[in-house]
């Protein structure tokens, strides 16, 4: 089963690397990485001298291959990449592992489902027939593409204009949120500051330093959310909505414009001023009193209550950004320290402590200017530390000695997310997810349910189009051609993908919830009856609203569902295909272990297994694969 990969290639790769180090920025420089590496173990060297701890075992090869794949891009191994790196005999084999990882189409996918959860983002809009499709595909690319989470944060917050347009479909941050201005403001806050605001929308925090005025002072520089022009298509809306049972067709073919284009827009660009509430309460303000943005913290920043401005977004994402000292830094480097080490520094991450107020101060410094210099690059930071001896420690069974948050003795043992679970089911079934095509764009215009006018114009062209318009009358004008378009278009020829092909279109990639896909790639969120939300994935309501919590359900669905379905019970599994070849039981039985858990048994387990074999023949074997898959070193991550 010993074959050569890219995996065993980049063993070599490893060992010239840095050779061509020369006037590469710090995120680009692998000498630079393996230093800043260093320098994190020996502030967690400290921290064990100074609390009186041991040192902690580093893990074996079979456990940090496993690890590593499952934290760097959230599925298990295949068979193959487990046994390219279990049987290369390289010291610098580890290094070569998270470069490869890190390279990887999985590495994408895994912090898009972390963008997707923390974002809150779903496909769909209760009560409309608006989505967030555009925003979902901008917020994914942002994460292949490495955007710079300063730069990431900065076009959400900053965000105007067409839903549709590439460039400025990071609207979807709050169109997405359309008509909860102050619950998104809330969760900016969270989210980018680990600052826990939500309660001063109604009254003075009681457990924090935030007062209600200083929420909508706040939220002044947010103010003023609307639709590009829709105003000149209201006439038109409001009366196909009071006739839309005698007019069906024109009121769906409105419902394009009025949902879709418009509803998917934002105009302007923040007022920086706004009314207290008719329900204001405090001696500090008046109800219906203008006030202007003023920010809470940081270095200050204020906008006039007696002048309306158009850039109140663009200065909330810039004083978020670099006028905050070392908040915004430390509350991202905080948040992938707990995705790559499995607990904060601090804990929760989402509600901000201090450096000088933490357990570590020295490290929580150094990372947060770690992150700056490496220009908020993600994915080079988490490869930081990923390099470090201090992921490599073994798993620590005992509870942190350290109250709410990390002590650095050793990773804790936790349950798999629901994604993956789902990602390391499908590798076994179906082999590298990542060597699938993934989910595209679909600008398609749908009018009853279908696509239309396809490789004559798409949603991009027309909301353009739509947005352009500059009264009523060009509005119920341009509304009277496109649905005499949509009522001429052949029947039939808009749905078909050769059409698309052979115009030099690319095939859109829409999932349904039972493609054999990564979860990434699924419809989110998750229905109620697929394994993900069985498991804990997040309805996407609220902030990181993910759960490990077990529940009878996830038995029953491991018994009875997809893993026996897909996988037990099917012969074409891809983890079969990893016997082909093997000429005893033991190898047989060997390779399962390797496929499922990423490890060769013990010299116990292979007892027992070959027992299994003896009495049932090949049932046996789907016996021990069902028995692996249940078993709780798979559920777990050590």
């Amino acid at each position: 089963m010993k074959r050569v990969t890219s995996l065993a290639v980049l063993v070599l790769a490893a060992s010239l690397g840095g050779l061509c180090a020369q006037n590469l920025k710090p995120k680009e420089d692998p000498a630079y990485l393996k230093k800043a590496a260093l320098q994190v173990d020996q502030f967690i060297a400290a921290f064990y001298r100074s609390k009186k701890l041991p040192v902690p075992e580093v893990t074996d090869d079979a456990t940090f291959l496993r690890r590593a794949f499952l934290v760097s891009v959230g599925r298990i191994p295949t068979a193959e990449e487990a046994v390219a790196f279990l049987e290369i005999e390289d010291p610098t084999k580890r290094e070569a592992l998270i470069d490869y990882l890190l390279k990887s189409k999985g590495y994408s996918s895994h912090m898009s489902n972390w963008a997707f959860d923390l974002l809150r983002i779903t496909d769909g809009r209760p009560g409309t027939t608006a989505h967030n499709e555009p925003y979902r595909n901008w917020v994914r690319t942002a994460m292949s593409n490495d955007m710079p989470w300063s730069e990431f944060t900065t076009s959400l917050i900053s965000a105007s204009g067409d839903g549709w347009d590439p460039k400025t479909a990071a609207v979807g941050y709050y169109t997405r949120d359309r008509g909860m201005p102050l619950d998104n403001l809330a969760n900016t806050m969270r989210v980018f500051l680990g600052a826990r605001m939500e309660c001063a929308q109604c009254h003075d925090d009681p457990f924090g330093t935030t007062e209600r005025h200083d929420f909508y002072e706040l939220a002044a520089f947010t103010h003023g959310q609307d639709e590009i022009n829709r105003a000149q298509m209201k006439p038109l809306w409001d009366e196909l909505a009071d006739d839309q049972e005698k007019r069906r067709q024109e009121y769906e073919a409105a419902r394009i414009l009025w949902d879709r284009v418009y509803g998917m827009s934002l105009s302007g660009g923040g007022s920086g001023q706004i009314k207290l509430p008719e329900d204001y309460q405090y001696k500090d303000g008046t109800p219906g009193e203008m006030v202007g943005a003023r920010t809470p913290f940081g270095k200050g920043v204020r906008m006039s209550e007696k002048k309306e401005g158009d850039d109140g977004r663009l200065q909330l994402a810039q004083w978020i950004v670099g006028k905050t000292e070392n908040q915004f830094p430390n509350v991202i480097a905080n948040r992938m320290w707990k995705r790559v080490m499995g607990k904060g520094i601090y804990e929760p991450v989402d509600d901000y402590i201090p450096a000088d107020k933490t357990v570590h101060p020295a490290l929580v410094t150094f990372l947060g200017k770690l992150m700056m210099d490496l220009d908020y690059d993600l994915r080079a930071f988490q490869h930081v530390l990923l390099l470090t001896r201090t992921f490599q420690f073994g798993t620590n069974p005992n509870a942190s000695v350290v109250e709410g948050g990390d002590d650095f003795h050793g990773r804790k043992i936790e349950r798999l997310s629901s994604e993956q679970i789902w990602d390391s089911l499908i590798t076994l079934s179906s082999g590298n997810p990542d060597k699938q095509a993934g989910r595209t764009l679909d600008d398609r215009i749908y009018f009853g349910n279908k696509p239309v006018l396809v490789g004559k114009k798409n949603m991009g062209q027309l909301s353009k189009e739509v947005l352009a318009l500059k009264s009523e009358t060009e509005v119920r004008a341009y509304f009277d051609k496109l649905l005499h378009e949509i009522k001429t278009a052949s029947p039939g020829s808009d749905n078909s993908s050769a059409m698309s092909m052979s115009m030099g279109m690319a095939p859109i990639r829409n999932f349904d919830k039972d493609a054999k896909v990564r979860a990434s790639e699924l419809p989110s969120p998750a229905p109620r009856e697929h394994f993900l939300y069985l498991f804990g994935a997040s309805d996407r309501e609220v902030v990181d609203g993910s759960s490990r919590e077990p529940n009878v359900g996830q038995v029953l669905s491991l018994m009875n569902g997809f893993v026996q379905r897909e996988l037990v019970n099917k012969p074409t599994a891809h983890l079969y295909k990893t016997l082909e070849g093997a000429k005893s039981d033991e190898e047989k039985i060997r390779r399962l272990y390797i496929a499922i858990l990423n490890r060769p048994p013990t010299a116990e387990e292979m007892t027992w297994m070959q027992e299994e074999v003896k009495k049932q023949g090949e049932p046996g074997y789907r016996n021990i694969v069902s028995a692996l898959v249940m078993s709780s070193e798979f559920l777990f991550l050590q």
